[in-house]
C-alpha cells in the first residue's frame, strides 16, 4: 500500500538550531529513494507504506546518534485505494481549478 505523509521531526536537548538534524533526515529520504519535497515547517513523503515507515525510523536513529536526547515528531498521513495519486497530482489538481476561476 502506498502512503503520504507530512512529517515534522523536532530534536530536542540540542538547541536552537536543528538544520543539521533535519539534513540528515533528508539524507534517509534520499537514500531511501523516496519521492520527498521539503518545505518550511516539515517534509512531505510518498511511497510504499513499509519504506515510508522505515526511513521515519531511521531518521529517529540518526538524529539521536547524533545526539538528540529526545525526539518529538508529529505526522499526517493518508492513503486511498480508488487511485494512484502522486504529490504532485494533488497540487496540480488545486493549480487547474485556481487557473480556471
Amino acid at each position: 500500500m502506498n502512503v503520504m505523509i507530512d512529517i515534522c521531526i523536532v530534536p530536542l536537548g540540542v538547541g536552537v538550531s536543528v538544520s543539521k538534524y533535519i539534513a540528515a533526515c533528508q539524507r534517509v529520504l534520499d537514500d531511501a529513494q523516496l519521492a520527498h519535497e521539503m518545505h518550511a515547517y516539515g517534509t512531505n513523503v510518498e511511497g510504499d507504506w513499509d519504506r515510508v515507515m522505515a526511513a521515519v525510523k531511521r531518521c529517529h536513529e540518526i538524529v539521536h546518534q547524533m545526539g538528540a536526547p529526545r525526539i518529538t515528531t508529529s505526522m499526517r498521513l493518508g492513503t486511498r485505494t480508488d487511485r494512484e495519486q502522486t504529490m504532485d497530482d494533488k497540487i496540480q489538481s488545486v493549480k487547474l481549478k485556481l487557473a480556471s476561476e
